[in-house]
């Protein structure tokens, strides 16, 4: 009989020595080490009843931590509270013990706990229900909750879990059914309430205002109890989140496993691999290559490993990658490695998760869809394909190992990428320093018409509810009259129209489109409507579940996409094009030759042909032709200008400049996360020699979503420290001319050509060198701009198509020997 068990367990510590002898060069930057804790423990409050705490004591907890008394006593006491602390330090009973504690002494209270995503719902049921306290009664109620059960749930439970899209497109819809429970509604919670920004977290921010809405017409005002990963000014955040003062503790009295913290660079592939034709640059290594291999070592060894892929065709390929490997070892080894991701059943998913805490599997390929609040104890090390997007999800991914309090490994392995290649030779951008605040803006005028919308189908608005949704709600409703959406009466303005309005929470870009294998008619599953052109389009490879299926045709008015499954030895890969004119200007500095500006900009981008590449070598082998409909986005932008003078002064020849331009967009995109909460995918750029908008040469980035999500706010008021780290990424990097790892981009809709390396450096040194000269954008702004400057945290209400257009004829002043004025197109090669 065949053993497939692996070697003995290995200690974090020895384990990254032993994975660092296995290569010839040692692949890792910096080694971290994050020392143990004592935690400090405090007695339970007096108002916490026997039964609850001998229901904790049954679970193992006999005293709460400084922290979860200190915020259970404030919300016991009636006042909102966010717990922002670090992953593992127990937020759960933070917010538990006040909320249970009023139902059992209140039996007709209810509780309603709001989570990003169904795995950490499910997590919570399990634990509120295994405290078995009678009359509590826990339910979750979501997308799977068969309709037999919803009933009962909405009239017998008194803790009901689900997520804000079910808030938002069942309960507050149906509130007529839900008065029973929402006039005695005491506690909402809110976890990992760090996820909610961006457009997100924008929309989410106006649902909890509706629920609060409703909750005032039974004469109720619930407390808010919102549980964070460690974030940068967590009170203000949730403050903006919940349209409430909120109070924030933050200091996290929880004991902690040491950490080894490893930084892990892929090595250079050998030129025959990475390359045939000789002219080309050399690559490394792939991320999802080098993480399958680490997770299949890491199995080997007896350690139980979570690897986190950025996408759901990265954890499959990493799993089967490491099963490959780990079976050609030891045959069978490879059962005990699976994927996990969203698109599975449920069911699956609950079995991946009980499997790999019972130590059935050891080693777990995961997009982020574990990384909030799913209790796995007993994880020893935690693997990270790709920079997250912000430190705050780095943390919290690497907190998934030694939630037992035991030593515990995590290791960030780089992509082919200037941020990640920065980071990994910049540890101090990543250790010692603050998470980033969370970004969102309720304000932004594409979120708050359609929620309040969806406020006025539920009830007719009052003039008290625009005070409710905050600035920019009357200008709203105006529009929303103006456009035949509400009917204005003396006693409020009312929906006007028999069905619901149809509002995206996530801003995915329209309905899902259905994935169907033509020959079986069988629903494979569902890509949301702005990534349809790009996965979906005629000709593209999709992978479902470790099957490859290519697309027969894509119909965009049925939502629906036909494919056949076929294993081909090329990927796919669509190319678009990106126009962009300037609307409205809203701070600038001026500085000489060279000018920061933030506004407004629509961008018209369209899917224009895709190329396949043979997977094994990424030779290109053809370009094909698609006819896919132009989309528009009306969005914030932060640009800037430079003179052609300059330039010339600069040693930047005529010749070379879109390439000096392309690049340094390209690498100003690929750092911008680093500064703003956000990830690559929610950026785009342009950069062009003239624009026609600025009459300069100039680089572009924009918010890849309607009305902006603050990103280029951010950007704008730490234009010089971001742009100083795009810089020094693109003059560290040891290629000549430029690859993956600065100034090369996996999103060009240019097949990254024109690129200059040198030049790009010098484009940005010109830009530095003169926002010094006026102490940097964060410092000078225009005192007439309708913005509030480089410290705005999102898009100011009202600001769009009102406050000036394309071929208005304003003009902006004159800066050095460079004029911006707005015009009607705009041209260049997209990121």
């Amino acid at each position: 009989m065949t053993d497939h068990s692996p070697g003995p367990r290995r200690a974090p510590g020895e384990l990254l020595r032993r994975l660092r002898l296995r290569h010839p060069t040692d692949p890792v930057t910096h080694v971290e080490r994050v020392p143990a804790r004592a935690g400090e423990p405090v007695g339970w409050p007096g108002w916490a009843p026997e039964e609850l705490r001998a229901a904790f004591a049954r679970r193992g907890v006999t005293a709460p931590w400084r922290h979860q008394a200190e915020a259970a006593e404030l919300a016991y006491a009636g006042n909102h509270v966010v717990v922002a602390t670090g992953t593992a330090s127990g937020k759960s009973l933070a917010y538990q013990l006040p909320a249970l504690s009023t139902l059992l002494a209140d039996p007709r209270a209810t509780v309603l706990y709001l989570a990003p995503t169904k795995a950490l719902a499910a997590d919570q049921l399990r634990a509120v229900a295994g405290l078995d306290l009678d009359g509590v009664r826990p339910a979750t109620y979501d997308g799977d909750t068969p309709r037999a059960e919803r009933e009962w749930i909405r009239r017998h439970s008194r803790f009901v879990l689900t997520n804000p899209d079910m808030l938002h497109h069942g309960i507050l819809p149906g509130h007529a059914h839900w008065s029973g429970f929402l006039r005695r509604l005491a506690y909402v919670v809110v976890d990992e309430c760090h996820t909610y920004r961006g457009v997100f977290g924008s929309h989410v921010a106006h649902v909890l205002r509706r629920l609060r809405r409703q909750c005032a017409r039974f004469g109720r005002t619930p407390v808010f109890l919102l549980a964070s990963a460690t974030s940068g000014d967590p009170a203000t955040a949730a403050g903006r989140l919940t349209g409430l003062a909120v109070t924030a503790v933050t200091e996290d009295t929880s004991p902690r496993g040491g950490v080894t913290f490893a930084l892990w660079e892929p090595p250079l592939l050998p030129p025959s691999d990475s390359a045939p034709d000789a002219d080309l640059v050399q690559v490394r290594r792939s991320a999802l290559r080098e993480t399958a291999d680490l997770l299949a070592d890491s199995v080997v060894e007896g350690v139980r490993t979570l690897a986190f892929v950025r996408s759901r065709r990265g954890a499959e390929v990493v799993a089967a990658n490491a099963r490959r490997s780990l079976d050609e070892a030891v045959p069978g080894l490879g059962e005990r490695v699976a994927a996990y991701r969203a698109g599975y059943l449920r069911e699956e998913r609950r079995e991946l998760e009980r499997a790999l805490l019972h130590g059935d599997l050891l080693g777990l390929a995961s997009t982020n869809a574990l990384e909030l609040g799913v209790d796995l104890v007993g994880l020893d090390a935690v693997l990270i394909c790709g920079w997250p997007g912000t430190r705050a999800s780095l943390w919290q991914q690497a907190g998934r190992a030694g939630r037992s309090g035991d030593e515990a490994l995590a290791v960030l392995v780089a992509r082919d990428d200037p941020l990640d290649t920065y980071l990994v030779h910049h540890p101090e951008a990543l250790f010692g320093r603050p998470v980033e605040a969370t970004v969102l803006d309720p304000a932004n005028p594409y979120v708050l018409a359609p929620q309040l919308a969806c406020a006025a189908h539920e009830s007719p608005l009052t003039p008290a509810d625009l005070d409710l949704f905050g600035e920019g709600a009357k200008e709203a409703v105006d529009s929303l009259v103006e456009a035949g959406t509400l009917r204005q009466r003396p006693t409020g303005w009312y929906w006007r129209h028999r069905e619901r309005p149809e509002v995206d929470l996530r801003g995915e870009g329209g309905a899902p489109v259905c994935v169907v294998e033509e020959s079986t008619g069988r629903l494979l599953g569902t890509v949301d409507g702005g990534s349809s052109h790009f996965l979906l389009h005629t000709g593209a490879v999709y992978l479902h579940q470790g099957v490859s299926y290519v697309v027969d045709s894509l119909d965009l008015a049925d939502g629906c996409a036909l494919v056949h499954a076929e294993e081909p030895d090329w990927s796919t890969h669509a190319r678009d094009v990106t126009s962009l004119s300037v609307v409205s200007v809203r701070s600038y500095v001026d500085a000489g030759p060279v000018g920061l500006f933030l506004g407004e900009v629509d961008v018209t981008s369209q899917v224009v042909s895709y190329q396949r590449r043979r997977i094994a070598t990424g030779e290109v082998i053809d370009t094909r032709p698609l006819d896919l409909p132009a989309r528009e986005l009306r969005t914030v932008a932060v640009w800037f200008t430079l003179s052609p003078e300059s330039l010339t002064a600069a040693g930047v020849e005529a010749a070379d400049v879109p390439g000096a331009l392309h690049a340094a967009e390209h690498a100003a995109i690929g750092l911008l996360p680093l500064m703003a909460t956000c990830d690559r995918w929610d950026i785009g750029g342009l950069s062009t020699a003239l624009h026609p908008d600025t009459e300069a040469p100039t680089v572009f980035v924009y918010d890849g979503h309607p009305g902006g999500a603050g990103f280029a706010e951010r950007a704008y008021g730490t234009a010089a420290a971001w742009l100083r780290a795009t810089r020094d990424a693109i003059a560290e990097c040891g290629c000549e001319t430029g690859c993956p790892s600065c100034v090369q981009s996996p999103k060009c809709g240019n097949g990254n050509n024109p690129l200059a390396k040198a030049e790009a450096v010098k484009v940005l040194d010109v830009v530095l060198a003169n926002l010094a000269t006026v102490g940097g954008p964060d410092a000078v702004s225009d005192p007439d701009s309708p913005a509030s400057g480089p410290e705005a945290d999102g898009p100011e209400a009202g600001a769009g198509p009102e406050a000036g257009g394309p071929g208005s004829g304003e003009v902006l002043p004159r800066q050095g020997d460079r004029v911006a004025r707005p015009a009607q197109t705009a041209g260049g090669p997209p990121a």
